[in-house]
């Protein structure tokens, strides 16, 4: 298994890139003269950081191992949210900084000058188009937007960064200053364009390929768990290979109809052997539902596994805060840790408990604690994961290691609860379920 690459290790790497696009547009600067120069180079310098950004959140996304496993998928989503942010602005700054910068130096409005570089200018109708796209996905990936969408919906209408990128690219080279008289920074720059679009036709069409002729994913049975969840049992051939640990997720893809064209993250509920793996499923959206009905035989495409949601080495008491459908990863958890560990399972009503006999049979024979907090705010008459309730809970947390998973919503106010009762915020592992 190839070494992963942490947190401060990425983020140095993508600093010493940004670095590089700045040394790269000084080398190509001669002179700045007057407002619309400055106004200008300030727009060279925003629109190579940004050809540079997409670069980085595509790379962010191309679910390379090391990356994914060092950093972990639920960070990594955090960051290209945050960085597709600062992409927006860089863009739309390059956009209006050269219009403006121009229009100065040609005497003219900016209007006017926005419909010379249209029609004037090779490629940059293309790249007006491209800056379009950029802000259509942006707006449906604004958190009030994407809630009322469906995964499906916003994961396809989010392909079309690709496409803009694609639209801008050759825009950089016909119109930029740092690469029209530079061959080796034209070359370089598009090494790097290639390097990472070969990283992600690998991992995410060439491995999950491999893996599926090499393995063999099947369906091998559902089964209900609660009246609102149940698990799928997944066959494979030579399964320890993949060496799947406790916390890790696949992203599947059930060939079944309605069915084929989706690809879903869900978490190991259960330590994979050598030929079974199971996932478990809240019957929630037509999705969950579907594969509910899922049918032995079916074939399955997995990619994976991914995640650094995985209980490292230590000799401290252990805490697993688990809400709702975050048990998943947990359970998997709970049952391969040794030392002192306690579970504390929180859920709304006692219908959205999972796994509650195997959850105290691992308890029972490996003489861990389980806590079931059951009940909405109102019928338990306070908050039920204060800091104050945590504690009581689980004697002596502020020398414990803790793994999180739960809702959004439900994590946060944890995190927050935690960090109160004394946890140092380095010994508090979350992951949550957002898209």
């Amino acid at each position: 298994m190839a070494a992963a690459i942490g947190p401060r290790g990425l983020l140095a790497a993508i600093a010493a890139g940004a670095a590089a696009v700045l040394v790269l547009w000084w080398h190509s600067t001669l002179s700045i003269i007057g407002l619309g120069g400055w106004l200008t180079g300030v727009g060279e310098i925003l629109g190579l950081l940004a050809g540079y950004g997409v670069i980085v959140l595509v790379l962010l996304m191309a679910r390379v191992p090391p990356v994914e496993r060092g950093v972990g998928a639920d960070r990594l989503a955090r960051w290209h949210a945050t960085g597709g942010r600062w992409v927006i602005a860089l863009v739309s700054g390059h956009v209006l900084a050269i219009v403006w910068g121009y229009a100065i130096m040609a005497h003219t409005n900016p209007v006017t000058e926005t419909g010379a570089l249209i029609t004037t200018y090779p490629d940059v109708l293309m790249a007006t188009v491209a800056w379009f796209l950029l802000l259509g996905t942006a707006l449906v990936s604004m958190r009030a937007i994407r809630r009322r969408l469906r995964y499906e919906t916003w994961y396809y209408l989010h392909l079309y960064t690709y496409l803009a990128i694609a639209l801008a690219f050759s825009h950089q080279f016909a119109n930029g200053a740092a690469f029209a008289a530079s061959p080796p920074a034209r070359f370089w720059w598009s090494c790097l364009y290639l390097a990472v679009a070969a990283l992600v036709l690998w991992y995410r069409l060439v491995v999950p390929v491999r893996d599926f002729v090499r393995h063999g994913y099947r369906v091998a049975g559902v089964r209900a768990e609660t009246p609102r969840a149940f698990s799928v049992y997944i066959k494979g051939d030579r399964l320890s290979e993949l060496a799947a640990e406790p916390g890790q997720f696949f992203r599947w893809r059930f060939l079944a109809r309605g069915l084929w064209w989706q690809s879903h993250p869900y978490s190991l509920s259960a330590a994979a052997s050598d030929d079974l793996m199971r996932i478990t499923v809240r019957d929630a959206g037509d999705h969950g539902a579907a594969l509910s009905r899922l049918k032995p035989g079916t074939r399955v495409i997995a990619e994976g596994p991914f995640g650094a949601f995985v209980p490292g080495s230590t000799s401290r008491p252990v805490l697993l805060l688990a809400g709702g459908v975050g048990i998943t990863p947990l359970r998997a958890i709970f049952a391969t840790l040794s030392g002192k560990v306690t579970l504390i399972y929180r859920a709304s009503t006692w219908q959205d408990v999972v796994f509650q006999s195997e959850l105290d049979a691992i308890a029972k024979a490996r003489g861990a604690t389980v806590h079931y907090v059951v009940g909405s705010r109102t019928d338990l008459g306070a908050d039920p994961l204060s800091a104050d309730r945590l504690r009581e809970l689980a004697p002596g947390l502020q020398k414990m290691d803790v793994y999180l998973c739960g809702p959004p919503g439900m994590t946060g106010s944890a995190v927050a609860a935690l960090t109160e009762a004394g946890v140092p915020r380095r010994r508090i592992h979350s992951e949550s379920f957002e898209f």
